[in-house]
């Protein structure tokens, strides 16, 4: 498997991101290495708060999210997937599987980092790939927190927003990252923020993984991936832990996906799930102090 490597000089002085990067080696699954990038602040010893980001996005979508949860004495860590921000990007579509990117995330997390006690927030992709890693080891979590994301089975039809966007990622012939993350924020971030979420991305060549993984959700029963997920569920419908639900209010794609948390894990009853007002699918980017306060009050409580 070859792979890029987005030169540092890429990631200088971007707005409100002055976190100093981390690094581990992961097996890739054919042979090599990887090299993944993550942000590791406030106190060493505290319990960790994983912020797991979905696509096309990367870590930079927490800056908002990351002084909160460090002032409330938190450690908050957060990857970057492999194909995104300063990780290694796998140069080839068919380098990336919906059970490879669990895998990937799953030997960083505990193989190398070996988090336990875990607070867990997954947005998008970020809650597709994480709640597979709370499903596969449940006892290494206190509590969850999801957004704007799901685990798809492949039961029903997708919202035609969505099969656009899988259509649009696949084939399009111009892919421009920072534009498509800041048009599905309500906030109107400026160009210095477009140009920041194309930071890893020098040229479409390093697109491989943004481009592939809208297409790796399942949409049928017959996807790879669908009896993984149907699985994962199954655990979900036993999980006890404290479960919160923060969705946003005007995202197309996700609208609404927080009635099958609801109905289906234990875990939720009681919480004090909220619908953020105002925010897109990108809700991190147009409400992150707000969420991290949130996120704080479900720690403490």
């Amino acid at each position: 498997m070859e792979s890029l490597r987005t030169p540092d000089d890429r990631f200088a002085d971007l707005p409100d991101f002055a976190f100093e990067p981390n690094y581990l080696t992961i097996p890739d699954g054919d042979g090599g290495q990887l090299r993944v990038h993550y942000l590791d602040e406030g106190p060493a010893d505290a319990s960790p708060v994983l912020l797991m980001h979905g696509e096309p996005s990367w870590s930079f979508l927490y800056r908002f999210m990351i002084p909160g949860l460090v002032a409330a004495g938190h450690r908050v860590i957060v990857p970057d997937l492999p194909g995104f921000g300063r990780s290694d990007k796998p140069s080839l579509k068919e380098d990336y599987t919906f059970a490879r990117m669990v895998q990937w995330m799953s030997a960083a997390m505990f193989d190398v980092l070996d988090l336990h006690d875990i607070t867990f927030f997954g947005q998008d992709w970020g809650g597709l790939i994480g709640l597979r890693l709370v499903a596969a080891d449940p006892d290494r979590y206190a509590r969850v927190a999801v957004g704007n994301t799901g685990l798809p089975t492949g039961h029903g039809t997708p919202p035609k927003a969505f099969t656009d966007w899988q259509e649009f990622a696949q084939n399009s012939l111009s892919f421009p990252i920072g534009k498509i993350v800041t048009s599905m924020a309500t906030s109107k971030p400026g160009p210095e923020v477009v140009a920041a979420y194309e930071a890893p991305f020098p040229d479409d060549s390093y697109t491989a993984g943004a481009r592939v993984l809208p297409s790796l959700v399942p949409t049928s029963l017959q996807d790879p991936e669908s009896a993984a997920n149907i699985a994962a569920w199954e655990v979900l419908g036993q999980f006890t832990k404290p479960v919160l639900t923060m969705f946003s209010d005007k995202d197309p794609i996700t609208n609404g996906g927080e009635k099958v948390f609801l109905e289906r894990v234990p875990g939720c009853a009681g919480q004090p799930h909220t619908i953020i007002q105002n925010a897109g699918h990108f809700l991190q980017e147009d409400a992150g102090p707000e969420m991290a306060e949130i996120l704080n009050t479900f720690i403490a409580s």
